[in-house]
């Protein structure tokens, strides 16, 4: 466990500009209101530089991938550096021409790049396309040591998938960072249960970001609604106070008390009293 006790997060949720100059301006200005604001740790939506192209197939938008060392992350390792500022960057990653992730880079308060998280899970229903544009994550469950602690990174429509959630918790995150694309629709009672079960089922913080507004500006008829309303629970599974805007851009900032890992986890022994031998159905294919 962390030596640290309390710590201050945040999250973010912003709607497309219209282009990605002005959407990297913006988080550069998240982080500095956040680090103004006496936060110790920030994570953006998924693919926050960019359109939520999933909602299309269109090659035109694999222009928008980069390396996980290319200058989007060093402009906000950078930025990371100077704030004192852990940041998790979910990026479109190029891992080689035609070769594409939906990945989270973390990137301690010192600028250091720790290394990434690759999303598992790739949906392929109306309006969320993502097989066109990624291939699934094949770097396991990583847990990050940050100034602010271990934490681990779980994107969008992961979080349906409670295994990869159990994998962070026992790889040792005390801080999980969930950040998303995720609109109304069936996917509307989801938010409000998913986090809260994850957390409360594996004794952890979850901080949960998600788009909002319209990007008609990118669509027009196309375009879907996202409903931000970003949280954070606590390892009892109870928000930390009220959920973000379901309508507007929003900072996002809750300090998280780490002690309740213990006090909870002490209380509720669910990983002593975990059966994994007898779960035989899940490495099953």
């Amino acid at each position: 466990m962390s030596d640290v006790s309390t710590i201050r997060a945040a999250i973010t949720q912003a709607t497309w500009t219209g282009d990605k100059a002005s959407m990297l301006d913006l988080h550069e200005k998240f982080a500095r209101d956040a680090k103004a604001a006496g936060a110790q740790v920030i994570c953006f939506q998924e693919l926050f530089y960019g359109p939520y192209f999933g909602i299309t197939e269109d090659a035109r938008y694999y222009d928008y991938a980069e390396p996980a060392d290319g200058p989007i992350v060093q402009r906000f390792a950078a930025l990371a550096a100077e704030l004192g500022l852990v940041t998790v960057l979910p990026i479109y990653e190029e891992d080689q021409p035609g070769v594409y992730y939906n990945t989270a880079v973390v990137v301690d308060a010192d600028g250091t790049i720790l290394g990434k998280y690759r999303k598992h899970h790739i949906p392929h229903l109306e309006k969320f396309w993502e097989k066109f544009y990624f291939r699934p994550g094949n770097l396991g469950y990583p847990v990050f040591q940050t100034a602010v602690g271990p934490i681990g990174v779980y994107i969008c429509y992961d979080r349906h998938f409670p295994e990869g959630w159990r994998e962070l918790g026992l790889n040792g995150a005390q801080i999980v960072f969930n950040p998303n694309a995720t609109k109304p629709g069936l996917s509307n009672r989801l938010w409000e249960i998913e986090q809260p079960a994850a957390a409360a089922a594996n004794g952890y913080f979850v901080a949960a970001a998600n788009r909002v507004g319209r990007e008609d500006n990118e669509y027009g008829e196309l375009a879907v609604t996202f409903y931000g309303s970003s949280q954070f629970v606590d390892p009892q599974g109870n928000l930390i106070g009220a959920m973000g805007s379901p309508d507007h851009e929003e900072l996002v900032i809750r300090d998280l008390d780490l002690g309740m890992i213990r006090e909870v986890r002490n209380a509720w022994q669910f990983y002593r009293d975990r059966r994994p031998e007898s779960y035989t159905s899940i490495p099953k294919p």
